[in-house]
This record gives C-alpha cells, sequence and structure tokens, in this order.
C-alpha cells in the first residue's frame, strides 16, 4: 500500500482548495484522503472546500467514498463543497452513481471558488 500521496492545499480566503496530485483515485491512497479529509475539516475548521480532480484519470468507488466522507462532514458542520476540474473518465463515475445529485461539479477551479465565495 501507497503511504504517501501528492497532494496540495491552498486557501484562497476562508475557501480550502485540496487538489490531487495522483492519476489514479483508489483504494490505495483512499483512506489516507480521508484521513487528510478529515484533519482538515475538524481541526482547521474549514466550511469551504474546493476538490481540485484535473489530474486524476482514474476513480473508483474507495475515492468516492472519500469525497463523500468530505461532504457528510462539512454537511454536519454547515459547509460547502463542491467538485472542481474531474476528467471525463471522474465525471461519468459521478454521474452514473448519481452522485452529481448531491455534489456540485464545475469546469474549472476559479468558477467552484467563486461559486464558494458567494455563499
Amino acid at each position: 500500500m501507497n503511504e504517501n500521496f501528492n497532494y496540495e492545499l491552498k486557501k484562497i480566503g476562508d475557501i480550502a482548495i485540496f487538489k490531487l496530485n495522483e492519476k489514479r483515485f483508489d483504494a490505495s491512497i483512499a483512506g489516507f484522503v480521508k484521513g487528510e479529509f478529515t484533519i482538515l475539516l475538524h481541526t482547521e475548521d474549514v466550511k469551504k472546500l474546493v476538490i481540485d480532480l484535473r489530474d486524476v484519470d482514474y476513480c473508483d468507488s474507495s475515492g468516492l467514498s472519500a469525497i463523500l466522507l468530505a461532504f457528510r462532514i462539512l454537511q454536519a458542520n454547515e459547509g460547502q463543497i463542491r467538485l472542481a476540474a474531474p476528467t471525463k473518465n471522474v465525471k461519468t463515475l459521478i454521474e452514473i452513481s448519481q452522485l452529481d445529485r448531491v455534489l456540485t461539479i464545475y469546469e474549472t477551479v476559479d468558477e467552484a471558488v467563486k461559486d464558494l465565495e458567494a455563499v
């Protein structure tokens, strides 16, 4: 199992942007991503999160589970989450699993940030 995964975290005002720099968002890293989301959303008191998926070519149910964990934590704390720039494969998976009904998806990070700034 890969104990390290590559990501970047930056903040624009009160909005955290989590960019996953991995080609595969699957069981090999999903647990670690969940850990990062839990720390970020509980200890750093982040209420607005953008997950930048532009580099992710493959995502499975484990990856979706990590995204849903962040969604649930934010929902419980009256926060907001947006997904940005998913590749065609990842966007298709989100649509097939009908998660696009609860997760707002934007083509770019800038669009997602603008939306959250208005909230």
